[in-house]
């Protein structure tokens, strides 16, 4: 994972010196070389996913392509607003470790659960986790409204259960319990937010050079304070992707219309997600040379 990009742009090979030197040890080697059994720890995914990215990120602004907005997906908040200068790489790739770490500390290995619900929309997902809950006594809640066809339900074992039955009967598709290390964006990370909190109460925020989507609030925001205060209550709330994407497609609000939508990172789920959510939107990808290049003379005019 982000082998080629280190090995073919130099801006990405210092990115992943940078992450090696901020957190002690050779990222870089577990990402190119593995265990992956280890790279599969959240604590170590999450730096990962993240360092990737902001080396797309950057050998594409190298090339002269820069955002107008950014948001990121759950841990890609981060790469958001390092892309839009609020965090250092330094800071953050640190930070997004201790998220990690901090998430798996929060609950018991076996007792939290996800599950991806398909083909129901998100109000009716929402119903049933209420129901399940009401039920059960257990914690569970949307987690990610990822497109009109996916939501992502999270909490306790018995909660996401239930809800994932009442979800059948309601008329979804299919579900899909999620092969995670912990309940991510439901009550039970609350342990794991307020740790966070006092990490990144110590960081330096600036306001962003371009305005951040924000997954909680699904909000273009400006101020730095707000954007440390979305980070810290996005990881017990849910991640609005719908709605994120579909504010960075309204011109109105926007005063421009978007172009292009580009992924940085590992993997083209975003880009997928986007189909399902306005398939009228040109959505690319950068996470190897290949794409670069494919995404790059997509960018370039006809002549």
């Amino acid at each position: 994972m982000g082998r080629d990009l280190s090995e073919k742009f130099p801006i990405a090979k210092q990115t992943f010196a940078e992450a090696d030197e901020a957190l002690g040890f050779s990222l870089s080697k577990l990402c190119f070389e593995g265990p992956e059994e280890q790279l599969k720890l959240t604590e170590f995914t999450q730096p990962a996913i993240f360092t990737v990215s902001i080396a797309a990120q950057r050998v594409l602004a190298e090339r002269g392509v820069t955002a107008s907005f950014t948001a990121g997906h759950s841990l890609g908040e981060y790469s958001a607003n390092v892309a839009a200068g609020v965090l250092s790489f330094s800071d953050a790739v640190k930070t997004v470790r201790s998220r990690g770490r901090y998430m798996q500390a929060a609950v018991p290995a076996g007792e939290g659960a996800m599950a991806a619900v398909l083909g129901l929309p998100s109000e009716a997902v929402i119903d049933v986790c209420a129901k399940a809950a009401a039920e059960t006594g257990a914690v569970v809640s949307a987690a990610n409204l990822n497109s009109p066809e996916q939501t992502v339900i999270s909490g306790a074992v018995a909660g996401v259960e239930r809800a994932a039955a009442l979800a059948k009967e309601a008329g979804a598709k299919k579900v899909v319990m999620l092969a995670v290390s912990a309940p991510f964006h439901c009550a039970l990370m609350q342990p794991a937010q307020d740790r966070l909190a006092e990490d990144l109460q110590t960081l330096s925020f600036s306001a962003p050079s371009v305005p951040v989507v924000t997954n909680v609030d699904a909000a273009l925001t400006t101020d730095a304070g707000q954007l440390r205060d979305a980070l810290v209550r996005q990881v017990t709330g849910a991640v609005r992707w719908v709605e994120s994407m579909r504010l960075l497609t309204n011109e109105h609000i926007l005063g421009q219309k978007p172009t292009h939508f580009i992924e940085v990172g590992p993997g083209k789920v975003l880009s997928g997600l986007m189909r399902q959510i306005d398939r009228s939107q040109t959505a690319l990808h950068v996470g190897d040379e290949a794409s670069l290049e494919k995404t790059l003379a997509a960018l370039t005019p006809a002549s």
